[in-house]
């Protein structure tokens, strides 16, 4: 039963923040195509790590949306406490989600195996 209490609770904070991040008025934020991925609230709701990623952005272009992030997080706090309502307003830290990168790398992987595979044979005899 108190996984199920976790989800809801992680997935209302994803939610209200991915609706919420469009109110941030630092341009590192809003000049970006930033989505918010996920949420980790822990079971005290006292912290929760919030995982985004971004639209055709580097690692220098990362960089400055995480300091735009971090220096949003108490506007974003304050907001999500009036949206979402818990017995207490989770402290945010904001956490680069890699997942596409890594499906994207794993993908490309495995294209290069299934040709070179081709290539050789395959590995089948008939």
């Amino acid at each position: 039963m108190a996984n199920y209490r976790d989800a809801k609770i992680n997935d209302a904070v994803c939610r209200a923040l991915s609706e919420l991040i469009g109110e941030v008025k630092d341009p590192r934020v809003s000049g970006s195509f930033l989505s918010i991925t996920g949420a980790e609230v822990s079971r005290d709701l006292k912290y929760a790590k919030i995982y985004w990623s971004a639209l055709g952005s580097d690692r220098a272009k990362d960089k400055e949306i995480a300091k735009g992030l971090r220096s949003s997080a108490a506007f974003l706090r304050r907001r999500l406490a009036s949206v979402v309502n818990l017995r207490e307003t989770p402290e945010l830290t904001f956490v680069k989600d890699n997942s596409f990168e890594n499906g994207a790398h794993i993908d490309s992987l495995l294209r290069e195996i299934g040709a070179d595979g081709g290539e050789k044979g395959g590995g089948h005899e008939d």
